[in-house]
């Protein structure tokens, strides 16, 4: 076994693999650009190896530079996690040549299943279902058309080096394939270096379920069940699970058996991860093989018992499986959701900064209940412009769905994070979704259920009759409060009324709080009860409440006259007040935002990399008005109608904060 381990990697996989790793009692070496000098994977390596400038293409994709710090720290093997170098054939080559063990598979299997045409190939040869399609050299538009034409519309035009959604488009007619093919290609040449397209049939409802692979260099090999992994956002995976809810024990059979037809084909050793796209009759297609650790590895983890990154090492060390196809036995459910550092409130734009508060819910491993956050931040740290937004994936485990679903709700609710724009309100309303909790998902969810993006959720009654009951009942632990610190000491419970209104979200509830020792009994006036108890305490930013016995996560931010309270994915305006003070709140006003329809404010943090307009120029609807990178990516802000530019107030080189403003308009 190894003594000392490189991780050609940063963030939450940096430290996941150290987790493993110090288990096992090896010691790891972090890598680290000038932006993560104080990196959470820096802080718990044993020790860190400097390796340039912010930017990966200075950094952490410089094979010559990881090289370097391999041959420094005297580590024996790499592991490369995920993204970056994990699935580049030549990094593998260079260790190889270097004496230096690839935790990870073979440089023939990165390179086979690494070109889309290849691997299709492959697969077909293995006794792999294929999606009816063209895999060979598309020519022109014209030959696309026809070639769409055969296939069958709809078709799917694909870059063959592509990933993470780039290079693809669904064309229904002729029209699209053509303007599709050129697309495709010209995105295909600028991400990859490589414009070629293929195509190959789209699956209408489909959804995307992938096999999770392991094998040893001894031809032995286990699948470890599916993930269900339909739940995505411009073709990255936002919300995943294991096992799939629409998969039957014949179908997990025949894709298990399947991709490791296929992993035997290529002489795969390590762990790997086949993806499936399934439609609505159960009908499997190979879509591509992912040779690397995958982001969402833990929901198999937590549902099969087995370390991946535990058995990665050990198959680069040449050990033997210790394990065969029927010792795998699949546990209960599994949820993952992915944090990103994403505003969803304003089109999910990467949203960078300090994180002023960072709380993840406690970690919990019971017999019927598991809580797992891999992350690689920490309270104080900064979200970089330069790497994926992800800032964590909070994993849920329970021997059902409903109640993995129950323990995921409630983990979300206690996920403090301030300081920068997250996901967390949106990840909370799929949960509530009715068509996840029933498993009735497809890639198109998002799409279909969100399509004018996220306003933030509207909750249903009877949650709201559960927050007015809980914040009565707070309301008078805050109010005793305030007596007591008046100095008005005596009778001071006497002074706190039990008759109150309590407003949110456009309701209206009438109540009568009767506190005792145990908590409160809160009445509404339609002859209802409920009873709250909580240990909660004013300045608390957490709540932890009980409803009439079930449990209600709230953070908690004081306003006048009540509570800023966040839950189940709403952010709520929670006034509590005397009968006459909501009387007279209703005769005030409604004061109106500020007017910035003339004005283009930044949507993000980010640097202003082009001004494309001057003053005094008459811009059209959809022009280009200036370009604004955050995240790796650069984003186009246009005119939303025809306008003279009065003003501007930013240039190239800037950096903006959200909601500055860029330019003016008459």
């Amino acid at each position: 076994m190894f003594d000392k381990i490189l991780i050609a990697n940063r963030g939450e996989i940096a430290c996941r693999v150290i987790k493993t790793a110090r288990r096992m009692g090896i010691k790891t070496v972090a890598v680290y650009s000038d932006a993560d000098k104080h990196a959470l994977h820096v802080e718990m390596a044993d020790e860190a190896v400097h390796i340039g400038p912010p930017p990966a293409n200075q950094s952490y994709i410089v094979i010559d530079k990881i090289m370097e710090a391999v041959r420094s720290s005297g580590a024996q093997a790499v592991h490369p996690g995920y993204g970056f170098l994990s699935e580049n054939p030549k990094f593998a080559e260079a260790l190889e040549a270097a004496g230096v063990a690839f935790i990870g598979p073979p440089k023939g299997a990165i390179e086979a299943m690494g070109d889309k045409i290849t691997s299709k190939k492959l697969a077909k040869e293995a006794g792999v279902n294929t999606v009816p399609g063209y895999m060979g050299l598309i020519e022109d538009a014209d030959e696309a058309v026809k070639i769409s034409r055969e296939i069958g519309y709809p078709v799917m035009l694909k870059a063959s080096a592509g990933g993470g959604g780039k290079g693809m488009r669904i064309a229904w007619t002729d029209e699209e394939a053509r303007e599709g093919f050129q697309a495709s290609k010209n995105e295909a040449a600028s991400s990859f270096g490589d414009d070629r397209i293929f195509i190959e049939k789209f699956v209408t409802q489909p959804r995307h379920i992938e096999i999770q692979v392991l094998c040893d260099s001894h031809g032995n090999g286990v699948y470890l069940g599916e993930r269900e992994c339909s739940i995505q956002r411009r073709n990255q995976k936002v919300v995943e699970e294991a096992p799939s809810p629409f998969l039957d024990a014949q179908t997990r059979k025949a894709m298990g058996e399947q991709a490791l037809a296929l992993s035997h084909a290529v002489d795969y050793a390590s762990a790997g991860t086949v993806e499936f796209i399934v439609d609505a009759q159960k009908n499997f297609y190979f879509l591509e093989m992912n040779t690397r650790l995958q982001v969402e590895h833990p929901v198999t983890e937590l549902i099969t018992g087995v370390d991946l990154v535990e058995q990665m090492i050990r198959v680069a060390a040449g050990e033997t499986l210790s394990f065969a196809q029927a010792d795998v036995k699949l546990n209960g459910w599994a949820i993952e959701n992915r944090l990103y550092a994403e505003d969803p409130y304003r089109g999910f734009l990467p949203s960078i900064g300090r994180l002023s508060r960072y709380r993840p819910p406690a970690e919990v491993v019971e017999e019927g209940h598991v809580v797992r956050n891999d992350t690689g931040v920490y309270e104080g740290g900064e979200i970089s412009m330069y790497y994926d937004p992800m800032i964590a994936k909070l994993c849920t485990w329970a021997p059902t769905r409903p109640e993995a679903i129950e323990h995921m709700r409630n983990a979300l609710d206690g996920f403090e994070v301030e300081g920068i724009g997250h996901n967390l309100p949106f990840l909370s309303t799929v949960m509530d979704h009715p068509k996840f909790i029933a498993g009735d998902i497809t890639t198109a969810f998002i799409a279909e259920e969100f399509p004018d993006g996220f306003d933030g959720a509207v909750l249903p009654g009877n949650t709201l009759r559960k927050i007015a009951a809980a914040a009565a009942a707070m309301n008078r632990v805050a109010e005793i409060r305030r007596s007591r610190i008046s100095g008005r000491m005596d009778n001071h419970e006497r002074r706190v009324g039990s008759d109150w209104v309590v407003s949110l979200q456009g309701a209206d509830f009438k109540v009568t709080v009767d506190a005792d020792r145990a908590g409160a009994t809160v009445g509404f006036d339609d002859g209802t009860q409920k009873r709250v108890s909580s240990d909660w305490t004013p300045g608390d930013q957490l709540a932890e409440v009980r409803v009439d016995g079930a449990a209600l996560v709230l953070k908690v931010g004081k306003i006048s006259g009540g509570f800023r309270i966040r839950s189940r994915g709403a952010d709520l305006k929670v006034h509590v007040r005397t009968p006459r003070q909501a009387e007279l709140a209703a005769l005030m006003p409604e004061k109106m935002p500020p007017d910035t329809s003339k004005m283009l404010l930044c949507p993000m943090p980010g640097l202003i990399v082009a001004i494309n307009v001057e003053e005094g120029q008459e811009v059209q609807e959809g022009q280009a008005l200036c370009s604004v990178e955050a995240m790796k990516m650069e984003n186009i802000l246009r005119a939303e109608r025809k306008s003279v530019v009065t003003k501007i107030n930013a240039g190239a080189g800037d950096n903006l904060a959200v909601d500055d403003v860029i330019m003016e308009f008459e």
